[in-house]
C-alpha cells in the first residue's frame, strides 16, 4: 500500500522558514511512528511569478489535484504590490482554492493555557478557549460577478457582487453540523439577514438543512456584526461558527487575536471526497508572509506545524497523532519557550524559528 501523498508549497517570505520546521516533524513521524508520507515540493505565489511569470503554473495545479493533501506556507510581499492584479501572488492561492473546490475553511481559535495572559482580553475570558470558525471559501463577494472598476460619468466605480446559491450554502452548513457533532454539538450561523438578501437566503437554507438532517445539533443565528461583538465579549459561548466568505475572513482574524498571536493559528480548507474517500484539502497557517522578518529566524512555526496536525486529523485519519503533536506544542509553550511574536512576559526563554521546531520534535520524543 502506497504512502499518503503531500505537496508542500512553502511560498514567500517566512513561508520557507516555517515549512522547514514542519519537515522536521514529518520526518519524525516517519522515523518514530512509522507514518511515512510521499512528499513533493513546488512553488506558489511571488516565487512562482519570479521563475515562471505566473503565481501558480498549470503543472503545480495538476499536482495539487492529485495528492492527498497540500500544505502551504504563505504568499505575497511588497515587491509584488505593483504587479497586475491577475498575477499577484495571492491569485495563486485563490486558484488553488477555487479549482480544488475547497469550499469549507476551518479556522480554529484555541488558547493554550501558557498563553492565556498574552491575549489582549482578560485571562478568564480566553483561558480554555476552543472554538472553530467555518468560512465558506469559494463563493460570495470575492468571486461574484459582475466585478471590476468601471467609469460612470466623471468618476470611477468599484463593483463586487455578493452571490450565493442554495447548494453552496447547504454544503458548508453540512460541514459545520458534521463537525459540531464531533465537538460541542452547537452551531451559530452568522450573516446580515437584516440588510442583505444573500443573508436572508443563507439563514433560510442553514435552518432548512438543520431541521431536515441535523435536528440533534443546537442551532442559533446571529448577525455578523453582533457576532464580532460577542466574540470579544465572551467567546467561550461559541463552539462552531459558520459564515460566508467575507464575514468568515473578518471574524476568523478577529478570533485569531483572542489567542494572542496570528503566529499560533492553523487552518484547513476542505472540499468534496476524492476516489479514495479523503477530502481534497489544503492546509495553511492563518498568518501572512511577514517579509519584514523573513530570513531572521524570528518567525513562529507553530501555526504551520499545527496546520500539519490538522492534516493528520482531517486528511489522514490520524486523530491520536494529531493530538500528540498539539500536546507537544502545548508542552513546549508550558516550558516558557517563545518566538519573537510571543515575547513580553517575564521569565520566558526567547528561541529562534529553528529552535522552536527542535523543541517540538524533542517534546514528541518525550511523548513516546
Amino acid at each position: 500500500m502506497s504512502n499518503p501523498s503531500l505537496l508542500i508549497l512553502p511560498g514567500d517570505g517566512i513561508g520557507p522558514e516555517v515549512m522547514a520546521e514542519v519537515r522536521k516533524v514529518i520526518d519524525w513521524y516517519g522515523a518514530k511512528r512509522d507514518l511515512k508520507f510521499d512528499v513533493s515540493e513546488d512553488l506558489v505565489g511571488g516565487c512562482a511569478y519570479d521563475k515562471h511569470g505566473t503565481p501558480l503554473t498549470d503543472e503545480t495545479m495538476a499536482k495539487a489535484q492529485e495528492v492527498d493533501a497540500v500544505l502551504l506556507g504563505a504568499v505575497g510581499g511588497p515587491k509584488y504590490d505593483n504587479l497586475d492584479f491577475s498575477v499577484k501572488p495571492e491569485r495563486g492561492l485563490l486558484r488553488l482554492r477555487k479549482e480544488m473546490d475547497l469550499f469549507s475553511n476551518l479556522r480554529p481559535a484555541q488558547c493554550f493555557d501558557a498563553l492565556a495572559d498574552f491575549s489582549s482580553l482578560k485571562k478568564d475570558v480566553v483561558a480554555g478557549l476552543d472554538i472553530m470558525i467555518i468560512r465558506e471559501l469559494t463563493s460570495g463577494v470575492y468571486f461574484g460577478e459582475p466585478r471590476g472598476i468601471i467609469k460612470e460619468g466623471n468618476e470611477r466605480v468599484g463593483i463586487n457582487t455578493q452571490r450565493y446559491t442554495e447548494s453552496e450554502i447547504a454544503r458548508v452548513a453540512r460541514s459545520a453540523f458534521e463537525l459540531a457533532r464531533k465537538r460541542g454539538n452547537k452551531v451559530c450561523s452568522m450573516e446580515k439577514a437584516n440588510v442583505m438578501e444573500s443573508g436572508i437566503l443563507w439563514r433560510d437554507v442553514v435552518q432548512e438543512i438543520h431541521d431536515a438532517e441535523y435536528p440533534d445539533v443546537e442551532l442559533s443565528h446571529m448577525y455578523a456584526d453582533a457576532g464580532a461583538m460577542q466574540l470579544t465579549r465572551w467567546p467561550k459561548q461559541f463552539d462552531v461558527i459558520v459564515t460566508d466568505n467575507l464575514f468568515g475572513d473578518l471574524l476568523s482574524d478577529l478570533a485569531a487575536m483572542l489567542t494572542g498571536s496570528l503566529g499560533m493559528l492553523p487552518s484547513a480548507s476542505l472540499g468534496l471526497p476524492m476516489a479514495n474517500g479523503r477530502p481534497k484539502a489544503l492546509y495553511e497557517p492563518v498568518h501572512g508572509s511577514a517579509p519584514d522578518i523573513a530570513g531572521q529566524g524570528k518567525a513562529n512555526p507553530i501555526a504551520c506545524i499545527l496546520s500539519f496536525a490538522m492534516a493528520l486529523r482531517y486528511s489522514f485519519d490520524e486523530g491520536e497523532e494529531a493530538t500528540r503533536l498539539e500536546e507537544a506544542v502545548n508542552a513546549v509553550l508550558a516550558k516558557g519557550l517563545r518566538t519573537a511574536d510571543l515575547l513580553g512576559e517575564e521569565g520566558v526563554q526567547p528561541v529562534s524559528t529553528a529552535e522552536m521546531g527542535d523543541a517540538i520534535v524533542a517534546a514528541l520524543d518525550e511523548s513516546l
